[in-house]
């Protein structure tokens, strides 16, 4: 690895802050003191910050030389709302809320890039560093793009990277095109008519028409998808009654569906509404379907996923870059910058759980488990990766 000196002689400090994040985790749009925490690191490094994007967003300005050209850095900053498990020195301080997906982590990494970039500016052009709210749910990246982030402070392109466990530790993953699915959730409603359930002849049974209805959304994918596509349809809960002699009047089918095409996404909803209707149309009853679009699929631009490649592999080496990662069904609302700017989105290792400090918990270090841990081993690797990204990107002329 060539990792940056002068980042790997802070890196304690970075440490630091990270685990201090972790220890007082925030949920979506309740990232104040998180919010706080890098505003005053980047103030304190001289960094320009304006406030209030997003809500609870920060973004670090880093200028140097007369070039117009600029870049975006994002990292995400909120917590899960999950008891953590973990008893070392730096779990969390509240009940009920975790960093559980590594944006301590995140944030962490490029607070070490924003100190050493604003302490040599080997660059002509703009850094904007952009600490991001609400990841998880709240769709901070499309708020903070509605509060004018892109109009504002025009940037060429956008980079985002994201911890993944399971890969080895400081190895990087990425690929273009589709690199995360989309995430849609729906809320379907079967009205029938309750009866005594001796005297089933008496009643519209919603619950058999959800289960027709669950079982018919099934085909869609494997019938009306191509082959060569992936997409997921999970019914996930199914909730009806309250007795074991009562037909009830209604039965509600909720769930999620996942793929990596706006055109999928649109083909599988208009079946799912189609069939829930016709087949409760064909048991007499009545159906309110609903389908709620969360984050798009998050599409990797091929020039800048090209040119991130490079980056990472002068930064870890070549055996340590998986330039053609498979793609996972998990969703990022950095799909949004994406569709606004070009840029690329990559997978840093955080490895298998060996790293984490004595008391953690029992379960894996898993994303959105319990006992998971952000690798701090990772600090230096990541800020060393943002820092050369920035620096190459905005290469100064001879």
């Amino acid at each position: 690895m060539k990792l940056i000196d002068p980042i790997l002689q802070f890196q304690s400090e970075i440490q630091e802050i990270r685990r201090d994040i972790h220890a007082h985790p925030e949920l979506c749009y309740e990232e104040h003191r998180t919010a706080e925490v890098v505003a005053n690191q980047l103030t304190q490094w001289g960094i320009p910050v304006v406030r209030g994007l997003g809500k609870t967003g920060v973004l670090g300005i880093i200028r140097n030389g007369d070039s117009p050209r600029a870049i975006g850095l994002r990292a995400d900053m909120d917590a899960l709302p999950m008891q953590e498990l973990n008893t070392f020195a730096h779990t969390s301080r509240h009940a009920g809320k975790m960093h559980a997906c590594g944006h301590d982590g995140h944030t962490a990494m490029l607070l070490g890039a924003a100190k050493y970039l604003a302490q040599h500016r080997d660059f002509d052009g703009t850094v904007y560093l952009i600490f991001q709210p609400a990841e998880e749910g709240g769709g901070g990246a499309r708020a903070m793009m509605q509060d004018g982030l892109f109009e504002q402070y025009p940037m060429e392109a956008v980079f985002g990277m994201h911890n993944w466990p399971g890969i080895a530790s400081g190895h990087f993953a990425v690929t273009p095109g589709p690199m995360m699915a989309s995430s849609n959730e729906f809320y379907v409603t079967v009205r029938g008519k309750g009866a005594h359930a001796a005297q089933p002849h008496k009643s519209i049974d919603p619950i058999m028409t959800a289960i027709q209805i669950a079982q018919s959304w099934q085909t869609i994918v494997s019938r009306n998808a191509s082959p060569l596509e992936s997409a997921v349809l999970s019914v996930t809960q199914i909730h009806s009654g309250s007795a074991t002699n009562v037909i009830p009047d209604e039965a509600t089918l909720i769930g999620t569906v996942r793929a990596f095409s706006t055109e999928m996404i649109d083909l599988i909803e208009r079946r799912m509404q189609t069939i829930a209707q016709h087949t409760a149309a064909a048991f007499d009853a009545e159906v309110e379907f609903s389908f709620k679009r969360n984050y798009p699929p998050l599409i990797n631009h091929a020039a800048e996923t090209a040119f991130a490649t490079e980056v990472m592999r002068a930064v870890v080496g070549a055996d340590k870059v998986d330039a053609h990662t498979e793609p996972t069904m998990g969703a990022e609302d950095f799909a949004f910058m994406l569709q606004a700017k070009p840029g690329c989105y990559v997978f840093l290792g955080n490895g298998e759980g060996s790293h984490r400090d004595a008391g953690h918990g029992l379960g894996p270090c898993n994303l959105h488990n319990p006992s998971y841990d952000f690798n701090d081993a990772l600090l230096p690797v990541g800020a060393t990766y943002w820092v050369r990204l920035a620096e190459s990107y905005l290469k100064k002329s001879a």
